[in-house]
């Protein structure tokens, strides 16, 4: 490891409870800095509502303001997910109904990046809507070094990921994330080892100072945490990335070929990076067995990107209203 990552683990790596939420009140109180909460969505009626409540009760109260507004962008559900974040508190916006003369692309990065156009804080939190055993501290943990340090841009939750291995047996510990062991972990080390000291470069769950998010390209799928984690890098710098340690995450692991999609469109996306040139054929060629054997099924890897959002006119618009 980078000596300057080992001195970045020391300076930027931090707890939950590091800031305990009476410093971050004041924070804000002193700063007048805003956050906004985004939950992207799609078909996760089972656990939207219980994440959304969870949110108003622990930090949207005259006690605890310290979320201004909360979002859920849908992204195209079709099961009660939109009715039951509703029905918790949240305002629920369409992914269509953002910028509707861009039509849009499927993919958790486009509704992320739509959510810059509905959204007003100076701060942006992003958490995945299908997460167990909730804590606002995933919320709290990690806009908290965004509040109190000037000099920090972008933060990345860390915590276990214990693999649900079903069957009622008992989670395997630090298990989960295994796309990120097999791709992420591996690309980031041999092409950016700057952010090697990073624990979960794929997480669903960071926050970032709106001034730096809509200065940068949203890849529209899987690709989009490694994509910002990169050009957040080369944008702001090591210095003002961070993570913060929120405990355990719980959610709903995905089967052995969505893991595999979501890794070519992993490797898409750092490839773009490294090389605007030469790129391997975007398709992914996987099996499943049949009634005649093994049948190959083809499908396109997630290759669009979305341009900065401060390159959007209506965003222009809007943010000079």
């Amino acid at each position: 490891m980078l000596e300057e990552v080992e001195r970045w683990l020391a300076g930027r790596s931090w707890s939950a409870a590091d800031r305990p939420l009476e410093q971050l009140l004041e924070a804000k109180r002193q700063t007048g800095r805003t956050v906004s909460v985004v939950l992207p969505a799609l078909d996760e009626e089972a656990t939207v509502g219980t994440i959304v409540a969870a949110i108003r009760a622990g930090l949207m109260t005259p006690e605890v303001p310290l979320v201004d507004e909360l979002v859920v962008l849908d992204s195209g559900s079709t099961d009660r997910t939109a009715e039951v974040a509703a029905a918790a508190g949240a305002r629920v916006v369409h992914r269509d109904s953002v910028l509707p003369r861009i039509p849009a692309l499927p993919g958790k990065g486009e509704v992320l990046w739509r959510s810059l156009l509905v959204t007003e804080g100076d701060i942006i939190c992003f958490v995945d809507a299908d997460l167990r055993e909730f804590s606002t501290a995933f919320v709290s943990g990690i806009v908290g070094p965004l509040l109190t340090d000037p000099e920090i841009q972008f933060v990345k939750a860390m915590y276990d990921r214990p693999l649900d291995t079903g069957e009622g047996r008992a989670p395997a510990a630090g298990q989960g994330g295994r796309v990120t062991e097999l791709v992420a972990r591996p690309l980031l080390n041999l092409h950016w080892p700057q952010l090697a000291g990073f624990v979960q470069p794929l997480g669903g769950e960071y926050a970032a100072r709106r001034s730096l998010l809509e200065r940068l390209p949203f890849p529209v799928g899987y690709g989009v945490e490694l994509g910002l984690l990169v050009d957040s890098l080369h944008t702001v710098g090591l210095d003002a990335l961070a993570q913060v340690d929120v405990g355990v995450r719980r959610h709903r692991h995905q089967g052995g070929q969505a893991l595999g999609r979501m890794a070519a469109a992993i490797y898409r996306t750092a490839q773009l990076r490294l090389a605007r040139g030469h790129l391997v054929r975007p398709r992914l060629t996987q099996f499943e067995r049949g009634e005649n054997g093994f049948a190959p099924r083809t499908t396109e890897v997630d290759t669009e990107e979305r341009p900065p959002m401060a390159e959007i006119p209506e965003y222009a618009e809007r943010r000079a209203a």
